[in-house]
């Protein structure tokens, strides 16, 4: 993934007013490309085929639709 500079930008921004930290430009790169990476290794979103089950057993357990407010 390319990294633009306004990506770069608000990854220090976001970075300082959490950690107040400023990070230099090398440092937020190698940070928001880590960020990045982990989240490439963990998500995956969900196919048509897991969503109607998760849908079916939440039917069967009595827990409603996904995104209902009971």
């Amino acid at each position: 993934m390319h990294l633009s500079n306004e990506n770069i930008s608000e990854y220090q921004e976001v970075y300082k007013q959490y950690f107040r930290v400023e990070l230099t430009r090398e440092e937020a790169m190698e940070g928001l490309s880590q960020l990045v990476r982990a989240l490439e290794l963990t998500y995956k979103p969900m196919t048509e085929a897991e969503l109607k089950q998760v849908k079916k057993r939440r039917k069967e357990l009595g827990i409603g639709e996904i995104g209902e407010n009971k």
